[in-house]
């Protein structure tokens, strides 16, 4: 079946011929197309065409674009979707100056929501879930990364990830399972540390990637959750079981996770809030993706990560909301593209390479999906507009008019 979206205003391909990311400066490059048309056969994207080619042609379904803006589908590359309970009393703590990390200290912060995830069940996070993942969709997000974390036993973890397995069968888009047992001690560990690192390498682990339970493996490396020789423990056991992995890093305080992350080539690197000025060109040198989430310094009032001196650099950038129940409770990607570009100060072009191409190399989807080129999977957003910065402009509104996931039409805004 051959579809076409026709006389869009424009089309932003993201194209990068062939390279499938963006390093630097070139995250500028987006490609915008006008008076060209969309074909799509099968779910994949075939062809790019002007409209004055295209004639008398028959296609099989044809869908009117006009005054509407194409974009690849956005990906959010870092969230834990996956919780249960609210940290709204802790909320208030924080706006009346207690820290993050002091109100972790007294047991609050992620064991808090440990302490509702562990008396939850499996049904319980499924439909919890449900409609967080409807509001992504209808902001035009296709592909979106969730992790574990919360739960740090070995029936809670797992509990997680097999709710996730369903969440994926159910989901319209594509969910990316990432197992995050390492998030932090709980609070039976709290005097035990290398006991609980031993139930992650010797017992959870090697169960999640014998079930193919999750596609990464994440730690979080803070002077409140584990330090880089405990990281480094954990990433040794998981690369030989076969998982990529992520980290959490350089958030709060610099204690030697980057280098961590940089020795096993993660993936990608989330936060790097305190990056130092030094480091900035490790990560230049490599194909780890540096995932910015200026949610969270939104929402906890602390400085923004370097995105300028990144990108300045030649480094891959990717953003993404981090939305969880206390550091980031933002579910909205289009703000965090305008903070990224109010606060961070990325052009337009750079948020939308970020939360497309770059956030598909973060999760290693990269040759499937983030750009409109030929063969690609067609999962597509087109706004409600004729100029694509209004993405950025309209802060905080959704301006997503039709979320397309491979080719079919999984969310219409109504008339």
């Amino acid at each position: 079946m051959i579809t076409l979206f026709k006389n869009p205003s424009q089309i932003i391909t993201v194209e990068t011929n062939g390279l499938n990311f963006k390093r630097g400066i070139s995250m500028n490059a987006i490609s915008l197309l006008e008076n060209h048309s969309l074909l799509i056969e099968d779910g994949k994207i075939l062809d790019l065409i002007p409209n004055n080619s295209l004639g008398r042609k028959k296609f099989d379904q044809i869908i009117d674009l006009k005054d509407k803006v194409i974009l690849p589908g956005l990906i959010d590359c870092h969230t834990h979707t996956a919780f249960a309970g609210s940290r709204s009393g802790e909320f208030r703590e924080r706006l009346a100056g207690v820290s993050y990390e002091e109100i972790a200290e007294k047991g609050g912060g992620i064991n808090s929501t440990v302490r509702s995830v562990r008396q939850s069940s499996l049904e319980d996070l499924v439909e919890l879930m449900k409609p967080r993942i409807q509001r992504f969709i209808q902001q035009g997000v296709t592909t979106l990364e969730i992790k574990s974390g919360y739960g740090l036993s070995y029936f809670d973890e797992i509990k997680i990830l097999k709710a996730l397995d369903q969440i994926k069968q159910w989901s319209a888009i594509t969910i990316i399972p990432t197992f995050l047992g390492a998030h932090t001690f709980p609070p039976e560990y709290q005097h035990e540390k290398n006991g609980y690192i031993k139930l992650l390498t010797e017992q959870i682990l090697p169960y999640v990637a014998q079930n193919k339970l999750a596609k990464f493996c994440d730690g979080f490396c803070e002077k409140t959750a584990f330090n880089s020789n405990e990281i480094d423990q954990i990433f040794t056991v998981a690369t030989e079981l076969g998982l990529p992995l992520k980290l959490h890093t350089e958030q709060f305080n610099n204690i030697g996770g980057l280098e961590t992350a940089l020795k096993h080539n993660a993936t990608s690197v989330d936060h790097l809030e305190v990056l130092a000025d030094t480091d900035i060109q490790k990560l230049s040198k490599s194909e780890t993706v540096s995932v910015l989430l200026p949610g969270v310094s939104f929402f906890l009032n602390y400085g923004f990560a370097p995105a300028r001196k990144l990108i300045e650099n030649d480094a891959i950038v990717a953003l993404a909301t981090d939305y969880n129940p206390g550091s980031s409770h933002i579910s909205n990607l289009h703000l965090i593209i305008s903070m990224a570009c109010i606060s961070m100060g990325m052009s337009v072009e750079e948020a939308i390479s970020a939360v497309t191409i770059n956030a598909a190399k973060a999760l290693g989807l990269e040759n499937e999906v983030g750009s409109l080129e030929i063969g690609k999977s067609a999962d597509l957003m087109v706004l409600d507009t004729t100029e694509f910065s209004d993405l950025v402009y309209f802060v905080g509104e959704n301006k997503n008019y039709m979320t397309i996931k491979n080719g079919n039409i999984i969310y219409q805004k109504s008339e």
